[in-house]
């Protein structure tokens, strides 16, 4: 009997070790182990950053009888889509400070930007930065050389300046070297111009995403017999800011920083922590929350024949009423199926 005790606790000793090291190596979200030998809480928070994605049911051309593509956006003001904008991080000094125990969608997507993890497409034709912006078709990619990263490649380093950030304004007190005297350099004119300090870099944080834009397919599957939603690509929004001329800074509009491939995202935001406010054991991953569609999120575009937003020809309420009006609209798609 003895015996027996003793080999139980010898196994238990491994798997409990193995276990330990399998959260260690783990690439998802932070965990309840923030020092070797310490859990903080009753057991291991393994399941969300440990646990494969879920995949999409395959889908036939042939058994589509009916679909519709919409684009949403998901305003982070609202009470139930908070799960999506706090914690909030922050960057100080250069430093990014980010939460101990679960971050915000914003954290995750730059993080794996960051590293590599997600592509970035640009929300413009790069070539034509003025025209129309339809990086919601991702057309233009912003990537790397191959094998390099942001930290690796410093070219793709500055121009990712433009989607994770911007930059303040340009210097106008000349460089001066250890004497005093102005630092002087040839431009590709060979013309003498004086060098001015690097135009200072303010990085978005979370407080600074304000909503998240969606684009999305509806469609009726004849092989499920139901009425399903695949997510397609996300980007991140913010407000434009402007000098209204007396040194203060208005809110213009809204703007893309960038488009993400929905299903790749997947694979990210599957391995980090949702916070639920009903219970603490319950913890669910962001992907959990795209797929179960706990979010809230006004149509703001359908596919239509003029290739128009709401907001051309309807404003205000008006245009709340008709995002709810499409919505019925694809609710009662499935009804009339089902109707006999």
């Amino acid at each position: 009997m003895k015996k027996n005790v003793y080999i139980l606790l010898v196994l238990f000793s491994f798997v409990s070790f193995g276990l330990l090291s399998q959260i260690e190596e783990i690439n998802g979200g932070p965990v309840n182990v923030p020092t070797e030998g310490i859990i903080d809480g009753v057991f291991i928070q393994e399941h969300i950053p440990t646990k494969r994605m879920i995949p999409y049911e395959h889908v036939r051309e042939a058994d589509v009888l009916w679909s519709r593509r919409v684009f949403q956006f998901i305003d982070l003001r609202e009470k139930i889509n908070q799960e999506l904008y706090f914690p909030l991080d922050d960057i100080a000094n250069g430093i990014w400070t980010k939460n101990a125990t679960r971050l915000s969608l914003w954290s995750i997507i730059r993080q794996h930007v960051m590293n590599g993890d997600l592509r970035v497409f640009s929300p413009y034709n790069p070539a034509d930065p003025y025209g129309d912006w339809d990086g919601y078709q991702l057309k233009y990619p912003v990537d790397p050389e191959p094998g390099l990263d942001y930290y690796t490649d410093s070219i793709f380093r500055e121009e990712m300046v433009w989607y994770l950030g911007k930059l303040g304004p340009e210097k106008t007190e000349e460089l001066r070297d250890e004497y005093g005297d102005i630092i002087y350099y040839i431009d590709i004119d060979g013309v003498e111009k004086p060098r001015y300090p690097p135009q200072d870099t303010t990085w978005y944080t979370s407080e600074d995403i304000v909503q998240y834009r969606i684009k999305e397919d509806w469609f009726f599957d004849k092989e499920r017999s139901v009425l399903d939603v695949r997510i397609l690509a996300i980007a991140p929004v913010v407000y434009e800011k402007e000098d209204d001329g007396t040194g203060t800074e208005q809110i213009s509009k809204m703007r893309e920083l960038f488009w993400l491939y929905f299903p790749h995202c997947r694979f990210v935001f599957n391995n980090y922590f949702v916070y639920n406010d009903k219970n603490d054991a319950q913890w669910m991953s962001f992907d959990d929350l795209f797929w179960k569609r706990k979010f809230n999120s006004v149509i703001y575009k359908q596919s239509n024949t003029y290739d128009r937003k709401i907001e051309s020809y309807r404003a205000g309420i008006d245009a709340l009423y008709e995002s709810e009006k499409i919505k019925d609209e694809i609710r009662n798609i499935e009804h009339d199926v089902w109707s006999f």
